[in-house]
């Protein structure tokens, strides 16, 4: 068996709230988009990532997932971040920490998903 990607599926309350968050802050892009349908989703890839995004109410307020982004440069990552999007930095891990495990982080809260940036 042998699997080459995992893309997940983000759900919101509003797409808007993703589109912030990966598009305008983690600078990923657009790949195909039907935002003004009457179920909007998109899909975003950056550096060989899928993600897919929807607009759906009820499977947001069911799911609040964490998802962990992985880097070889989280120096630069939170530059760009902090220095454009500091109001999205998550309050508990708004700064690079080394954790126990040995990774470094940092973390980003949107008001439904929280992504957290690593380098080990």
């Amino acid at each position: 068996m042998n699997f080459t990607k995992i893309v997940p599926s983000i759900f919101y309350i509003d797409i808007r709230t993703g589109l912030k968050t990966f598009i305008d802050c983690l600078e990923f892009r657009i790949t195909h988009e039907e935002l003004n349908s009457a179920n909007p989703y998109c899909v975003i890839e950056k550096d060989g990532l899928g993600i897919l995004l929807f607009e759906n109410a009820e499977y947001a307020r069911q799911f609040s997932p964490e998802y962990r982004l992985v880097t070889n440069n989280i120096e630069e990552v939170y530059a760009r971040v902090s220095s454009g999007f500091p109001e999205m930095l998550h309050p508990n891990l708004s700064s690079i920490t080394l954790r126990p495990w040995g990774a470094r982080e940092f973390a980003l809260l949107d008001g439904q998903i929280g992504v957290i940036i690593q380098q080990w």
